[in-house]
C-alpha cells in the first residue's frame, strides 16, 4: 500500500475576499507564500516520503509547489489535469452564495461557460488511475475543487457532502492506495 498526498495552495487575495477563484489565475498573498514555506518545512521535518510533486498550472498552486520543492528538494512538475474547475459565471462571485452552493450539487451543469463536475471528475479520476499504477509517492498541489474530487475517489459521499467538502490553504491530506 502506498500513499498519495494532497495539499491546497496557499492563501490568495480572492480567498481573503471570499470570492470563487476557479480557473482564474489569482496569485498568492504574502501569507500564502509563508504557508507554502511552512508546509515545506513540515514535510521535511516529518521526513514524509514523497518522490515527486505534481502541481496545477495556475500560479497559486505552482508557487506553492515550488516553495515546497525548494525547501524539501523534491522534484516538481506541472500536471495540467490538476487545474481548478472552471466555474464559469460564478468566478469572482461570493463563494458562500446560496445559488452557487445549489449549483455545485448539479453535476452536469457547466455554469455557463465553465466545466461540469462530471468532466472535472473524469480528468482527476483518470489521473489518479494512472498514479495508482506506478511506484512513486506523489504530493499533488492543487485547489479546493480538486480536493473535493480526490476525496470522492477514495470515499463515498452524498451530493451534499461532496459540495460542502473543503480543506484549508496548505492543509495536507494523505490517501492510501
Amino acid at each position: 500500500m502506498k500513499s498519495i498526498y494532497f495539499t491546497r495552495h496557499g492563501q490568495t487575495v480572492w480567498n481573503v475576499e471570499n470570492k470563487i477563484c476557479g480557473a482564474t489565475d489569482i496569485d498568492l498573498t504574502e501569507l500564502g507564500h509563508q504557508q507554502a514555506v511552512e508546509l515545506g518545512k513540515v514535510i521535511k521535518e516529518q521526513e514524509l516520503h514523497i518522490d515527486e510533486i505534481l502541481y496545477s498550472p495556475l500560479c497559486r498552486a505552482r508557487n506553492t509547489a515550488l516553495h515546497i520543492a525548494e525547501i524539501t528538494g523534491i522534484p516538481a512538475r506541472v500536471e495540467p489535469r490538476l487545474k481548478e474547475q472552471a466555474f464559469g459565471k460564478w468566478e469572482g462571485t461570493a463563494r458562500d452564495g446560496k445559488e452557487f452552493y445549489r449549483d455545485k450539487m448539479q453535476f452536469v451543469t457547466n455554469y455557463g461557460d465553465g466545466e461540469s463536475m462530471l468532466r472535472l471528475a473524469q480528468r482527476i479520476y483518470n489521473l489518479l488511475d494512472e498514479i495508482k499504477k506506478d511506484d512513486k509517492v506523489y504530493l499533488l498541489v492543487a485547489h479546493n475543487g480538486i480536493a473535493r474530487v480526490i476525496n470522492s475517489y477514495f470515499f463515498d459521499m452524498t451530493n451534499e457532502e461532496y459540495s460542502s467538502f473543503g480543506i484549508k490553504n496548505c492543509q495536507i491530506l494523505e490517501y492510501k492506495i
